[in-house]
């Protein structure tokens, strides 16, 4: 338990991304991140968030947002209060990871610890390629010499690419995420290229709001919601239409809500992918704890970036290992 009186501080900041990001809905050269802090009794509690467009976020809102609850947060709100006082969003993850973080330090063991976990071991991330031309895309999967890749379509000429990149890396295992870029009529020709190409899991091929066709449409490869879940609330319309969900902090609105949603979607009958926004070891820590039970972890954010926050994630090749204390939890 925190006796003091805790105070929380906001910052916004940009980390600039290895050359660009490229998905179906735009590119860009930075991350920009809004960081948490809530320091209580001599301990600092820290979380990280991404706003995403897509969801009606800004940077400068959601930072605005969290800012805002300075005084709740002086007076006790908890991350049990937190998740009634806010939707499920970056601004929520932010605070929430920030108080799981404080509450550990506090405590003296780890976030692991106090939910009642074994310690967190390495997990197998994917690597990401942007989306870009058959030939660049092949070459940046044969230079990333990654045992997993995650390949961003939803663009014409996606089979093309598929092609281009299986046959540069025969070996390879790989996921494709088309961010909603595909259309119900070439949904059956996508999966069956997919299938050609070996590809395990495919997200989002389809618009959040006009995804229907995913149940009435043969599936030869498994396919995983992510702009159409966020929360629990909406577990139940995706029985017939989805195979996974991507669970993502930013989204879930945190660590408190991820796990119970990990928890909901397994009794679902769903199995599990853990992903991330493009943010700094700070956002990725936290998520480790999703990735223990995930089938696919999707967490190579840090290894986008220029340069990443000290201390980080360790990775060795494709591996990530959890977070040391004194990055978070």
């Amino acid at each position: 338990m925190i006796n003091a009186r805790p105070k929380l501080t906001v910052r916004v900041e940009r980390f600039p991304i290895r050359g660009s990001f490229t998905i179906a809905r735009g590119s860009k050269t930075e991350a920009a991140v809004v960081v948490a802090e809530i320091a209580a009794g001599g301990h600092v509690g820290r979380g990280e968030c991404v706003p995403y467009a897509r969801y009606g976020e800004s940077v400068e809102g959601v930072a605005a947002l969290v800012a805002a609850l300075e005084g709740e947060i002086a007076s006790g709100l908890d991350r049990q209060g937190l998740q009634a006082r806010l939707p499920a969003g970056a601004a929520r993850n932010a605070l929430d990871c920030a108080l799981w973080d404080l509450e550990a330090k506090a405590a003296g063991h780890s976030v692991a610890e106090l939910i009642g976990l074994p310690a967190p071991q390495p997990r197998l991330t994917c690597y990401t390629l942007s989306l870009d031309t058959p030939q660049a895309m092949a070459a940046a999967a044969a230079a990333a010499g990654r045992p997993l890749l995650k390949l961003k379509l939803g663009a014409p000429g996606d089979e093309g690419r598929l092609k281009a990149i299986r046959a540069a890396v025969p070996d390879a295992r790989l996921v494709v995420d088309a961010n909603e870029g595909w259309t119900a009529d070439i949904l059956p020709r996508m999966m069956d290229a997919c299938a050609a190409a070996g590809v395990e899991l495919i997200e989002q091929p389809l618009p959040a709001d006009d995804d229907a066709a995913l149940a009435r449409a043969p599936r030869p490869v498994p396919v995983c919601a992510d702009e159409s879940v966020h929360d629990r609330a909406g577990l139940a319309a995706l029985r017939d239409r989805y195979d996974a969900i991507n669970i993502k902090l930013d989204k879930a609105g945190g660590l408190t809500e991820a796990m119970a949603l990990a928890d909901a979607a397994e009794r679902e009958g769903f199995f599990l992918m853990v992903g991330c926004m493009l943010a700094t070891s700070l956002a990725m820590a936290p998520a480790m704890l999703v990735a223990q039970r995930a089938r696919i972890v999707d967490l190579d954010g840090p290894l986008l970036l220029a340069r990443d926050r000290e201390p980080g994630l360790a990775y060795e090749g494709a591996l990530a290992f959890p977070p040391a204390p004194e990055l978070w939890g």
